[in-house]
């Protein structure tokens, strides 16, 4: 009787109503009035277009990159901070950052291959009294992470054991450097081999605790001796290291761990292609990390045109604000740091670092970051959310792993719509813009069939934001200075 009704309906030409298309949407605002606070109304899409209006459109049949995930380095000092904590407050706090559904869903965690300048003091997983030597790795050692990194780490699998885990050192162990010491300096000629062992001697180790790392970069900031530690590597060095010692004895060794090089500022995108021009050492490297303390996030985009056939990844930034600020600068934030890299074909967005104290402490002397905030502010059990924090949580909640990235128009795309004639009413002549304005934007395709829009809305006036998906349309809310996650079905 119903699929009868639904027939007589037809024939006369009835109309059926569409099931309704609901988008949610999670607000920041520039005042802390709403702090990735889900809105109580879902917006609906519908047929009707508004005219000389700009639309964000979003086409899914247009993909790019496919998305490892989002998160924050755990630094020792993070570690340290979080294992100071009670047990039941640790716990709460790591569901918060890393629970899929309860938490914000980090998916992405940076670890330093021994010690950062971040760290309490400087530590190799080899050091020697001075003068003496380790060739055959005898004394190698992670018994500092086992202090703070390690357990820290096996929480956090426990609580989601697909985390993507990349490492990297800031020094070799001072025996092996030309200055034997922790700051500056290269790394020996003939300590290349022993070198490229302690890298697969760390993985190992790792893994006998539980803690697959899915990438190293050959070195933080080889262009950056002035950190504590650091050590400087010119790039044809590191294409030297990776094709006669790293790359072999990681195959050899049957480790499958990704090998990543630069991890290093926007400015020099010349460093990854001169390594990815030896053939000998490209065959061995998956990809270039980025950092954007300086240059271009363009740089990256660069880097994917002359070999699409690499990976890009972004693996710090230091994101702070004001402790006690009224505002939060969420807008040029997620314009920076989600939009601006995911348009740059990054595979990823790790900021630095996860966690300090109100001092921003540890940190090392002599070249350690006094001015970095964590995400989370730890003092005791006591915990505040930061910038950074809110930044990664419009992203890693809902553009899990495996997300796409899919075509979106951004401001300085052209946009073409239709308007309806001045003097003859039902007749509609095309309207062309050669600079869209719209807010500044990202889109995904989500393993589960959604679609996600991460937008920041940098205007002075401007108090919503429309989009166009699959002939249809929606205005969403977003006031000046605020950043918006927008989640629907496919």
């Amino acid at each position: 009787m119903l699929k009868k009704l639904l027939t007589l309906s037809l024939a006369a030409g009835l109309a059926v109503p569409a099931a309704a298309q609901t988008i949610r949407s999670y607000i920041t605002r520039p005042d802390r009035s709403e702090l990735f606070a889900q809105q109580e109304h879902a917006a609906e899409f519908s047929t009707r277009r508004q005219e000389n209006r700009n639309y964000i459109v979003i086409d899914p049949r247009q993909a790019y990159q496919r998305i490892d995930g989002f998160g924050y380095a755990l630094t020792g000092g993070s570690a340290e901070h979080l294992m100071k904590m009670s047990p039941e407050a640790r716990k709460a706090v790591l569901k918060e950052l890393f629970d899929p559904q309860q938490g914000i869903g980090i998916s992405c965690i940076r670890l330093t291959l021994g010690a950062s300048d971040l760290n309490s003091f400087v530590f190799s997983y080899d050091d020697m009294p001075a003068g003496k030597e380790d060739f055959k790795l005898k004394q190698f050692s992670l018994a500092q992470d086992l202090h703070d990194v390690v357990p820290i780490m096996r929480e956090i699998l426990a609580i989601n054991s697909d985390i993507q885990i990349l490492s990297s050192p800031w020094s070799a162990p001072t025996w092996m450097k030309t200055n034997a010491d922790v700051r500056g300096g290269q790394l020996r000629k003939e300590c290349y081999g022993v070198y490229a062992d302690y890298f697969v001697r760390y993985v190992e180790a790792m893994r006998e605790h539980g803690i697959d790392i899915d990438a190293v970069t050959v070195q933080n900031e080889p262009l950056n001796s002035r950190n504590t530690p650091s050590m400087y590597w010119f790039a044809c060095e590191q294409a030297d290291f990776i094709k006669n010692h790293l790359g072999p004895k990681f195959r050899e060794a049957g480790l499958s761990t990704d090998i990543v090089v630069f991890d290093h500022n926007c400015d020099r995108p010349d460093y990854a292609l001169a390594v990815y021009n030896d053939p000998e050492a490209a065959k061995y490297v998956t990809g270039a990390a980025f950092h954007h303390y300086r240059g271009d996030l363009s740089a990256m985009s660069y880097v994917h045109e002359a070999r699409p056939d690499k990976e890009i990844y972004f693996t710090e930034q230091m994101t702070t604000e004001r402790p006690g600020q009224r505002q939060i600068a969420i807008a040029p934030a997620v314009e920076r740091l989600i939009v601006g890299i995911m348009r740059n074909w990054s595979r990823n967005v790790v900021l630095w670092n996860l966690a300090a104290d109100p001092l921003n402490d540890p940190h090392t002397d002599n070249g350690g970051c006094s001015m970095c905030q964590g995400a989370l502010t730890i003092d005791k059990d006591s915990v505040s959310r930061n910038l950074a924090y809110y930044v990664i949580a419009h992203a890693s909640k809902f553009v899990r792993p495996g997300s796409v990235r899919i075509a979106s128009t951004a401001p300085c795309d052209r946009s073409v719509s239709i308007c309806e004639d001045e003097q003859r009413p039902d007749v509609f002549r095309t309207n062309v813009a050669e600079r869209a304005a719209v807010a500044a934007n990202v889109a995904f395709r989500t393993p589960d069939g959604r679609i996600v829009l991460v937008a920041a809305n940098d205007s002075w006036s401007q108090r919503s934001i429309r989009i166009q998906y699959n002939g249809r349309f929606a205005e969403l809310e977003l006031e000046p200075g605020a950043a918006g996650t927008f989640v629907w079905d496919e």
